[in-house]
């Protein structure tokens, strides 16, 4: 269970436009620690929430090119490897809403050209490249080009802002303590 340092602010207490936040998180995950402790600073949450997700990672902004199933195919991939209870638990839905098939989350962990075409592939390389845990990754040639069959460079870029912000965020709630781990994190 969470066991963050900083205080948690009550649902009573959060400001109304949090609430839906933490109901969402109770349905979904059945705890709602994340959104008790984001709380403490509504102004740079709700810039996480409305820009960040609804202007970058929802397309809000339509300079904003690459396409939401991609961003929530890397979202997932990213989740499941670091771990994090709540966020696979609240990712999980929303890629299956967005075409991601339960046959590929399924596979995510291992993935094969049976469950995956060759830019699912390329997108799921990327994000092994970006994982929290991997200090070493790299765009080398080769990636680039797989990924440039199907993007361009502005997306490119976008993807890699996605899974920078997304991968930041992880390492802040596992450094406060805001969520549960699965048994196969690698975050100690």
């Amino acid at each position: 269970m969470p066991n963050p340092p900083v205080r948690r602010i009550s649902r009573a207490d959060m400001p109304d436009d949090f609430k839906s936040h933490w109901d969402k998180g109770m349905q979904q995950t059945g705890d709602a620690t994340l959104i008790e402790v984001l709380a403490n600073a509504p102004d740079a949450m709700r810039h996480y929430f409305s820009d960040f997700y609804g202007q970058v990672f929802y397309n809000g902004d339509p300079k904003m090119t690459l396409d939401v199933r991609t961003k929530e195919l890397l979202r997932i991939k990213l989740s499941k490897q670091h771990g994090c209870r709540y966020c696979n638990m609240s990712n999980t839905p929303q890629a299956l809403a967005a075409g991601v098939s339960q046959g590929q989350l399924d596979n995510l962990k291992q993935p094969t050209a049976e469950y995956f075409n060759a830019q699912d592939l390329a997108v799921l390389e990327f994000a092994e490249q970006m994982m929290l845990q991997n200090m070493h990754g790299k765009l080398n040639q080769d990636l680039y080009h797989r990924l440039k069959n199907y993007y361009d460079d502005g997306q490119i870029v976008e993807m890699g802002y996605v899974a920078a912000i997304l991968t930041g965020i992880a390492k802040w709630i596992f450094t406060f303590d805001m969520v549960e781990r699965e048994e196969d994190c690698p975050i100690t």
